[in-house]
């Protein structure tokens, strides 16, 4: 496996998602539970990217329908809930739309579950039939470790993880 550093060029990153996404898919294939599918997931971009900090899942609360709970994970202690419209994952679900934050200590509302973190994105995940499951959260302790080539990957992948 090649690694990607944080200067690297857009392009590299981007084939180094491709790769991790195809490996990904491997893994996955003919695995239906949920469960199983989240943690492969964040356990593998955790060990393809360590830039990095913390990767993981905020799922839908079956019993509140207007509140994450903390699903699988790789990294320090994650935040047991989050409401929709709080923080980036609780705006990213309440939006659907994927939320990149350059300097979290700048955005309204930021939750800080640990003080590292600099920098955060969180991707919308939808089933198939177009129901938010879950917002998948990656933080960075360096300032604007995110960008575009980010979000286009991990929003492909969710697709194809879990919509399809």
């Amino acid at each position: 496996m090649s690694y990607i550093a944080r200067d690297d060029r857009p392009a590299d990153k981007a084939a180094r998602y491709a790769e991790v996404k195809a490996e990904i898919l491997a893994v996955l294939e003919g695995e239906p539970n949920r469960v199983a599918r989240m943690a492969t997931v964040a356990s593998m971009l955790a060990d393809a990217f360590p830039l990095f900090f913390w990767t993981g899942f905020y799922v839908v609360d079956e019993t509140k329908t207007d509140e994450l709970v903390v699903g699988p994970y790789q990294g320090t202690l994650g935040c047991l809930r989050i409401a929709f419209g709080r923080g980036v994952c609780g705006t990213a679900a309440s939006t659907r739309q994927t939320q990149i934050v350059e300097d979290v200590h700048a955005f309204p509302g930021h939750i800080a579950c640990d003080a590292r973190s600099a920098s955060e994105i969180v991707v919308p995940v939808v089933d198939a039939a177009g129901q938010l499951i879950a917002v998948f959260d990656v933080d960075a302790t360096e300032v604007a470790a995110f960008d575009a080539v980010d979000a286009e990957a991990l929003e492909r992948l969710m697709a194809k993880v879990f919509a399809a």
